[in-house]
């Protein structure tokens, strides 16, 4: 039998994908729907500039998610403090310089998480970075000893991760290419902040924000995949205070389920200057009332702790929810983001991921910047958009290394503008 890393690793690429016989996947029953239209305020008046977005749109937009889908999270904790250890210079055959920075949310037997930075071992100055969140353990991103171990974790149980654990998702990362472009990498593991399992918040972070006498979370209170991308921002916390990264030019990377946290911290959090959606899917980049796919009530019935308990009402009533995934995506603007689909992942609906991000580049418009400017599903290998990006590439639910090819032509050219 596998070990349990490959249990967990298995379950996170899946992403809960045990389909029904009845899941839609002909495109020509697909059925009629009107999406909400992302600059159109609530009242139906229209905002027409990019004072009016900031100011009266996206706050309306940034509001309706709160409460309706993934809850509101806390602010920056005061206690935020870090400890750097296990340093390492020349590591990975010379190429890069290693720190595991330890960021404490509260005391410190509390949660907390560990950050894994590698930088160009010859970088001259502070270099921009890719900010990650890993599933199974920071020392599976690389084949680096001086990695400590950790845990893993297997339906909301904590065990050792074994030593044939090490390096095993690192084409997932393609550290290197990431190095040779100038560039410096962070990962946390996103089951430090909260095991990603139904009853797992008593062990994660959000626990210690419940009131005296509470048990579950509110109705409108943040979910996994908000907890989940408030350590994104944590983690941003600290990279602004490391000399050696540029945090002005920080890309913020997820895939599947945690491609829906990248779409949501980013839209919290604007120090991300990219954001890069890979393979997310419903509840994220994909537009649902296309009911292509997986559906909300397959997040709903799988995966309940992802989001607030108000998103339970629209299982299956899509075309009543007052938002949509172009939406979601239009609060990144005017920054760079980048959505990718795989042929073979239909469950994710890879032209319902195309469409969402066409039709949310509307909001990069006003702003004078170019998104995509065509609704045609673009051919495989075939990038499309400026500041908006899409690419279909051949194969399943992973990241490869064409993927990370074209997030850093996308961020060379983002962040040499």
């Amino acid at each position: 039998m596998r070990n349990r890393l490959a249990l967990l690793t298995l379950a996170a690429c899946l992403g809960g994908t045990a389909q029904q016989a009845d899941v839609l996947y002909d495109e020509a029953k697909v059925p009629a729907f009107t999406l909400p239209e992302v600059l159109a305020l609530r009242s139906g008046e229209r905002v027409s500039d990019s004072k009016a977005w900031t100011l009266r749109r996206r706050p309306e937009i940034l509001a309706i998610y709160e409460a309706e889908v993934f809850g509101k999270a806390p602010a920056k904790p005061s206690t935020l403090k870090y400890e750097v250890k296990f340093p390492g210079k020349g590591v990975l055959g010379g190429k890069a310089d290693r720190k595991i920075v330890t960021i404490f949310f509260g005391p410190p037997d509390g949660p907390k998480m560990d950050l894994l930075l590698y930088l160009p071992a010859d970088a001259k100055k502070p270099v921009a970075v890719f900010l990650g969140m890993n599933f199974s353990g920071i020392q599976t991103v690389a084949n680096d000893p001086g990695v400590p171990l950790g845990s893993v974790w297997v339906r909301g149980v904590k065990a050792p991760a074994p030593e044939s654990s090490r390096g095993t998702t690192a084409p997932r990362w393609q550290v290197e290419k990431i190095l040779a472009a100038g560039y410096g990498l962070a990962v946390f593991d996103y089951n430090e902040v909260e095991p990603d399992a139904v009853g797992a918040m008593a062990q994660g972070i959000r626990q210690i924000f419940l009131k005296p006498g509470q048990t579950e979370p509110g109705s409108g209170a943040w979910g996994a995949i908000g907890a989940w991308g408030w350590a994104a921002s944590r983690a941003m916390d600290y990279l602004e205070k490391d000399r050696d990264v540029d945090s002005r030019h920080v890309a913020l990377f997820g895939h599947s389920r945690l491609g829906k946290t990248a779409l949501w911290a980013g839209a919290l959090d604007t120090r991300f200057s990219i954001v890069i959606a890979n393979e997310s899917g419903e509840g994220g980049a994909a537009i649902a009332r296309r009911t292509y796919g997986e559906r909300t009530k397959d997040l709903n019935v799988r995966f309940p702790h992802w989001f607030d308990g108000n998103f339970k009402r629209y299982s299956a009533k899509e075309e009543e929810m007052p938002f949509e995934s172009p939406m979601l995506m239009s609060l990144i603007a005017p920054r760079g983001l980048y959505v990718a689909s795989a042929e073979e992942d239909r469950w994710s609906d890879p032209k319902g991921e195309f469409l969402g991000a066409a039709y949310a580049s509307a909001a990069w418009d006003l702003f004078g910047r170019k998104g995509i400017s065509t609704i045609e599903m673009p051919g495989l290998h075939h990038p499309v958009g400026d500041h908006v990006r899409y690419h279909i590439r051949a194969g399943k639910h992973d990241v490869t290394a064409y993927d990370w090819e074209q997030y850093l032509k996308f961020a060379a050219a983002e962040w040499a503008k």
